[in-house]
């Protein structure tokens, strides 16, 4: 077999080095496009780099419950509160407890301020409660107090939320109060009785049926005096009424009061709620619930109770801190352990309340006590310092490089160029996707990924080098330095990453975001060595200024110390004497 000419090299010797390097600058090209396509061009700031804001809220005690507002209820509602702000899309909010009885909350620029002090002051007190009697929301003429309501004196059917696909309920001639706006819950067993129940027959009594339909006086007198139309009536009306106890209650809109009975299936034992579009039905969105599995047997024996009594007694009421969501009637059990809550809800409407409910409700009560907006002007400052630090750690490096491994350097550095761009266009692109906002720890991380990326650098040069002291051209020495320098370089970024990966797992807030830009940059750091620097020193130890050793080209033998290899001397050998 012919050998192969000088100067030419095997198919396989080095692999293919023009296509790795097209695929990280296909990859980089596309990145960048998305993020000029986006219009996202610039990474997300968190708060203390673009200002934001600060919600500062205060736990209050409600009666019966003076001794809540302690460490354990403090902590848990900061965790709930940090849960549902990221459940939005805000990574980078922050919530801590100060002092006894106060949470702030920190959430960055970009958000939506209104929306954000809703969800963290929300108390998600979730309860479904059976309805005793609803009227409408504005006082009429108080009725002579009774134990129990009566048919006639309450509203019609047609007043609940029973708006449903294929019911043949119509309203009754007289008036009533509209159903709720903001929501009715729906399952195949809530249906209207307008139509369908029986004729109207006084409420069972007490024990009857398992529910207690009594209405105490002077909870009649607080339910006839009550006016929903007014905002501060209705945010006040049921206020410190324990789960136990009977109750009045608005609907969010106002339009409709209730008497309620004692809650039947508390909010914690919901399990998930998400919000989803219904196209089946034609409800547009709607919140799904599903109770775990003290839940469910509740919810399926209240709903079976109810089912057995007549308008309005066979309601029950979703109940959301204080306020009505909606109040469905029910024809049979519920089983199965899931419910639908449907209505006027808009996207962002529905998937609010599913976030509350999903995270849990909170232990206490909140006062928002203040909400003030945070300038970024220290940050701003320490931002400054943070990046000459990081300029100046980078010249160091950089002049080491020339200095050290004069032409390799151009290696070293475009090599960062390329690691730089690509996590600058991935962090601009993170910010619209994940909602990453890139703070003062983040950039700490990211300056110390500069570091490690030209440790790995180092790492296989030195290899290479090793290589040539050895006596080996440079082609064969860049091939079999590879897979030296690739397993060290693989085994430190593990490393890193593990250590990353475990800070952002087991730590809260900003220290996240610097675990996050250092496993990310450590990630880069193997893409860029495996798809850019190896291949690119394939290809440049092909060109003359490499491969015959330039003195600036950093591969000189001479300053290697490379010997020329001794050559053996023939010896001529010795006449044979012949004897004679």
């Amino acid at each position: 077999m012919a050998a192969p000419k000088k100067g030419r090299r095997s198919p396989g010797a080095h692999g293919h080095p023009g296509r790795a390097l097209a695929v990280i600058l296909v990859a980089l090209a596309a990145l960048v496009g998305g993020m000029f396509l986006s219009g996202n061009t610039k990474p997300r700031l968190g708060i203390d780099l673009a200002g934001g804001t600060e919600i500062t809220l205060t736990a209050k005690s409600t009666p019966g419950q003076q001794n809540a507002v302690n460490p354990t209820n403090m902590d848990t509602a900061k965790n709930i509160i940090q849960q549902r702000v990221n459940g939005v899309g805000v990574s980078e909010a922050t919530a801590q407890v100060q002092g006894s009885n106060n949470i702030i909350v920190d959430i960055p620029k970009g958000t939506n301020t209104e929306q954000a002090v809703k969800l963290v002051g929300t108390t998600a007190q979730l309860y479904f409660r059976p309805v005793l009697t609803e009227a409408a929301g504005t006082p009429a003429s108080a009725p002579s107090p009774s134990s129990s309501p009566s048919p006639s004196s309450s509203p019609s059917a047609s007043s609940g939320a029973k708006a449903h696909s294929g019911s043949s309920a119509k309203p009754s001639a007289s008036p009533s109060p509209s159903s709720t706006t903001q929501g009715r819950a729906v399952t195949g067993a809530l249906k209207s009785s307008a139509s369908s129940s029986p004729s109207p027959s006084p409420s069972p009594s007490a024990g009857s049926s398992g529910l207690d339909l009594s209405i105490p006086a002077n909870l009649q007198s607080q339910f006839n005096a009550l006016d929903c139309s007014n905002a501060a009536q209705r945010a006040n009306a049921g206020e410190g009424a324990r789960p136990g106890d009977k109750t009045i209650g608005c609907s969010q809109d106002g339009k409709t009061k209730y008497v309620l009975g004692a809650a039947a299936v508390a909010g914690k034992d919901v399990s998930k709620a998400q919000a989803v579009y219904d196209t089946q039905t034609g409800a547009g969105w709607i919140v799904t619930l599903n109770f775990d599995g003290t839940g469910s047997k509740q919810f399926t024996d209240v709903t079976g109770e109810l089912a057995k009594q007549q308008s309005p007694n066979n309601q029950f009421a979703i109940v959301l801190d204080n306020q009505v969501v909606s109040s469905p009637e029910v024809s049979s059990a519920i089983t199965g352990g899931s419910a639908q809550i449907s209505g006027n809800f808009t996207q962002q409407s529905a998937e609010d309340l599913a976030n509350v409910l999903s995270y849990g409700a909170l232990p206490l009560t909140f006062n928002t006590s203040d909400v003030t907006t945070v300038t970024p002007q220290l940050g701003g400052q320490q931002l400054q310092g943070g990046l000459v630090a990081g300029a100046v750690g980078l010249v160091i490096v950089v002049l080491y490089l020339l200095a050290y491994y004069r032409g390799l350097s151009f290696v070293a550095v475009v090599s960062l160029m390329v690691s730089a761009a690509l996590t600058y266009s991935i962090m601009s692109v993170l910010g619209p996707a994940i909602g990453f906002a890139l703070d003062l720890p983040a950039v700490s991380g990211a300056i110390v990924a500069i570091g490690i990326t030209a440790d790995s650098f180092i790492v296989y040069f030195e290899r290479i080098r090793d290589e040539l002291r050895h006596g080996r051209s440079l082609a064969p020495a860049v091939a079999r330095a590879w897979p030296r320098a690739r397993r060290t370089v693989l085994v430190s970024d593990f490393v890193s990453f593990l250590a990353a990966a475990v800070l952002f797992f087991f730590s809260v807030g900003k220290v996240q975001g610097f675990a996050f830009t250092l496993g990310l940059t450590t990630l880069l750091d193997v893409v860029v060595v495996f798809l850019f620097t190896k291949p690119l020193m394939t290809i440049l130890a092909q060109r003359k200024f490499y491969a015959s050793g330039h003195p600036w080209s950093g591969l000189d033998p001479k300053s290697l110390g490379v010997q020329a290899p001794l050559r053996r001397v023939r010896r001529s050998a010795r006449p044979e004497v012949k004897e004679a």
